[in-house]
Order: C-alpha cells, then structure tokens, then sequence
C-alpha cells in the first residue's frame, strides 16, 4: 500500500506503540491524524513528525465517547483527505492491578469494552463507509495475544480483544466485494506502560521496543494485499532489515 499523500487515522497515539506507529507511516509520506484523550503529549508527538518532515495532525478525543465519533471522522477528514487507512490502536486495561474476574466490577468491564471494542467499531462505521464508496482502504485491529489466551485477572481486557478481533473478521467478510480489506494484528509484548501496568515486576530487557514493532506492522501494511482479508498476524513473524 502506497501511503503517499494517502489520510491515515491513528487512535491511541500519545504515547507507545500509537505514537512510533504515527511515526514510522509519516516517513512514508502518509498525512496521519492521531487520536488521543490528552491534547497536550499527542501535540508533542505530531510535533516531533512534523519536525521531521512529515504531515500530523492532533485530534484530542476519547475513542469510548459516542458523541465523538463523527467529530474525529469529521476532523480527520477535514485534516488529511479522505482516510484509506484506520489504524485501531487505542486499548484499555481496565484498572490495575488486575483482577480477577468475579471481582471486576460491571462499570469496569463496561468501560473496557467501550474503549476497546465499542469504540473501535463506531469509528469504523463513520470511516470504513467512506472507503467503501471509495472502494478502497485498510483498516488494522492492533490485537494482543490475550485475545486467544487465558491469562488469569486479564478478563476484560482479553474478552474485549477476542471480540475486537472477530470484528474485524466480520468486517472483512462483509467489505470484501467494496475493496476494503481489515486485518488483526498482535504486536507482541512491548516496552510500554501499559505493559507496566499489567506486570510491573516483568524483565523490560525482554521486551520488545514499540518503534521495532511499528517498523514491522508498517511493512504489514505495505504489503497487506499478499494475504487474505480477516487474517489475523503476528508482528513478531514478519522480517525486517536491521
């Protein structure tokens, strides 16, 4: 996929992996409007693109927000073009430290899967419809292993991500005669704060840098039409040069 001049949305793109992710598509000429809640460091961010020479846009809004879901389709729009790719990067815990489920309490899990699934699905709807018309664009779910395993006190969180990436399953079955294509993929565990958050005692040198990640899920979407529609990827399997 050529991203030159092309409008691309990232949410959750403060910080993390949504940040490095808004950095590595701007390199390749894409105009990229990121999405966050705090106005303040996702400025920072698209500051630090623009420095470079690339094209961002900051979009401060909260993706779990119904009544924010046309005004970010609308200011992204308005911003970079019509968007041939969505990125869906925004994702919730929950509180920390975890819990078990049987002691999640209900708004919790509620807020979770407004952030993490909810919202996600309400933007595609604003966006996706476009590119439809359109007939073309890529949307990604940025995924998690949780979503296929049982990791005890991550309930929500991987409830949400299984249902996050059955959505994108369902949305690529349905847009397969509109030219629109969705894929899932697991970036892997990475040095993040959410990471942090989720297990504060993990070794970090283990981990995985959030900037090697997104060179690996930009190369996902350069070469996205080599594999079917739905399919669900693991960052860590695609081959990068050092």
């Amino acid at each position: 996929m050529d991203l030159r001049g092309k409008g691309v949305i990232v949410t959750g793109a403060s910080r993390g992996l949504g940040a490095e992710l808004a950095r590595e598509l701007a390199k390749t000429g894409a105009r990229v409007a990121l999405v966050a809640r705090e106005l303040a460091p996702l400025e920072a961010v698209a500051a630090s693109i623009r420095e470079q020479g690339g094209e961002a846009h900051a979009i401060a809004a909260d993706i779990a927000d119904k009544h924010a879901t046309h005004e970010i389709a609308a200011s992204a729009a308005a911003l970079v073009g019509p968007v041939d790719l969505l990125v869906h990067n925004a994702s919730t815990l929950g509180p920390t430290p975890l819990k078990l489920l049987l002691d999640t309490d209900c708004e919790d899990f509620s807020r979770v899967l407004d952030v993490n699934l909810i919202g996600p699905f309400r933007l595609s709807k604003a966006v996706a419809g476009s590119m439809a018309l359109r007939g073309s664009g890529l949307v990604i779910h940025i995924s998690s292993d949780a979503s296929i395993e049982a990791y005890p006190t991550w309930g929500a969180y991987s409830v949400s991500k299984a249902a996050f990436d059955h959505l994108g399953r369902l949305l690529a079955a349905e847009l397969s005669d509109f030219g629109v294509r969705v894929l899932s993929v697991d970036p892997g565990e990475m040095r993040t704060r959410m990471h942090r958050e989720a297990v504060p005692d993990a070794d970090e040198s283990a981990l995985e840098s959030p900037a090697v990640v997104a060179v690996r899920i930009a190369r996902i979407i350069a070469t996205h039409d080599h594999v079917a529609s739905g399919t669900r990827l693991r960052a860590v399997d695609v081959e990068v040069s050092s």
